[in-house]
């Protein structure tokens, strides 16, 4: 974007298929973008997921045409990045030790990695959530780093591959929350004191912001802490000691104000981020917090609720009624209700099966013609086309077992039959009384 005229920012480039050409491309999920010079550093996604994770580095010496100067994948996801004097700084949430990362930014090589384990080691019994490496900045050799309520560190990247750490600036101990039940954890992990979201130095580091993000947790009052901005004076980072704290400012919308007394009912720094400068804190950005939220999804309507308390409100009751007479200056408190008989799921169903009311038939045999006009001839009913089985599948035939084959017949002589010889008569036989000459022997002399 061309900002020059602030009026009127002008579009220069766009790109929405970063690393497109890799097989588990592009690269979505992008939560920030930083420069450095004619550097820019794109990283993603945000969030945990099984995509494509990592950080592109692009020259934009020509906006208009920026070019592809590193890539480097890593393992774990990437919500913030910086960059500065060629070094890229990533919030390394690997869900083991959270480390901070430092990439070459022309090469895309890993050169080094720190933890604030290293420095108090009772961080890695704690669970994720509470010690995520939120955001980082890198000034002058100095990367300030937000850990959540493991609070924020000044580490030392002058020496990219040997990463060291200089100061702690605030934070809450590990040990309160090695033995922390999951709810009292979940719950410290949404509200202040800690949840340290950012934090930004001023030019010559002897000042460092500090922003919190908070959201309302539960239904107490007491419970409900908004997000501020802190100042810490770090001239000397062994002993940083906070000068001020400016709290969530109010916004047009009256939903994210706080009340005139009592503390708000939601805070958040979301909202105000996006239109305020860096490192400033805001209102909320809801007015419900995302566990309520979610408790009351199914609910379509909610019934209006006191602003300073959170809690549906009852109409006043009407001056007529004997308690308002007996006590005007009382405060109306609702009148208890029966609890009301809820039939079971089965029954409801029935009950609204019952009174399902039969639809209109507007198929075009059923419609009036209109006027002045034939009425369409109906088609002929076709007959119903059988139900799409298949056939079941008959038994396999039984084969008649085979003959063995025959044997070839060889070529051999044919046998010829020799003449027999003439039997001898025997004597008296009727042969033997004939003679050549005597003709047929019926008709003799």
């Amino acid at each position: 974007m061309d900002v020059s005229d602030p009026a009127a920012p002008t579009l220069l480039h766009e790109n929405r298929n970063v690393l497109g050409d890799r097989e588990n491309g592009p690269l979505r999920g992008i939560y920030d973008v930083k420069v450095d010079g004619d550097l820019l550093a794109v990283t993603g996604p945000a969030n945990p997921g099984p995509r494509l994770r990592a950080v592109v580095v692009f020259d934009v010496s020509d906006p208009t045409a920026p070019e592809r100067v590193s890539v480097h994948e890593t393992g774990f996801f990437n919500h913030n990045c910086d960059i500065d004097d060629g070094v890229v700084a990533l919030c390394g949430n690997d869900f083991d030790r959270n480390p901070l990362v430092t990439i070459d930014a022309e090469t895309g090589e890993e050169l080094g990695r720190w933890s604030v384990v290293e420095e108090e080691p009772a961080w890695g019994d704690v669970p994720f959530g509470p010690w995520q490496l939120h955001d980082v900045s890198l000034s002058d050799g100095v990367a300030y780093v937000a850990y959540w309520d493991a609070g924020t560190w000044l580490v030392d990247v002058s020496d990219p591959a040997n990463p060291t750490a200089i100061a702690e600036v605030r934070g809450r101990p590990a040990e309160e929350y090695v033995d922390m039940a999951s709810d009292e954890r979940s719950e410290a992990l949404l509200q202040p004191p800690g949840n340290d979201h950012f934090a930004a130095p001023n030019d010559d580091g002897s000042l460092v912001a500090v922003s919190a993000e908070g959201w309302d947790a539960g239904d107490d009052e007491a419970d409900v802490r908004p997000g501020s901005l802190y100042l810490y004076d770090t001239s000397d980072p062994e002993n940083a000691t906070e000068l001020a704290e400016i709290p969530a400012p109010e916004t047009s919308d009256e939903g994210y104000n706080p009340p005139a007394s009592g503390p708000p009912h939601t805070t958040s720094t979301s909202r105000a981020t996006r239109s305020s400068p860096r490192g400033t804190a805001a209102a909320s950005a809801s007015t419900t917090s995302p566990t309520r939220a979610r408790r009351g999804s199914r609910a379509r309507t909610a019934p209006p609720t006191t602003r300073a308390s959170g809690r549906p409100s009852t109409p006043p009751r009407s001056s007529s009624s004997p308690r308002a007479a007996a006590s005007p200056g009382a405060v109306p408190t609702p009148t208890p209700r029966a609890p009301r008989y809820t039939p079971s799921r089965s029954r409801t169903r029935t009950r609204r099966a019952r009174r399902r009311p039969t639809p209109r038939r507007t198929s075009p045999r059923h419609r009036r013609p209109p006027p002045n006009r034939t009425p369409p001839t109906p088609s002929p009913r076709r007959r119903p086309r059988p139900p799409n089985r298949t056939p079941p599948t008959p038994p396999p035939r039984r084969r008649r077992p085979t003959r063995p084959p025959r044997r070839p017949r060889t070529a051999t002589r044919p046998r010829t039959r020799r003449p027999r010889p003439p039997r001898p008569a025997s004597p008296g036989s009727a042969r033997s009384r004939r003679s050549p000459a005597s003709g047929s022997g019926r008709g003799g002399s």
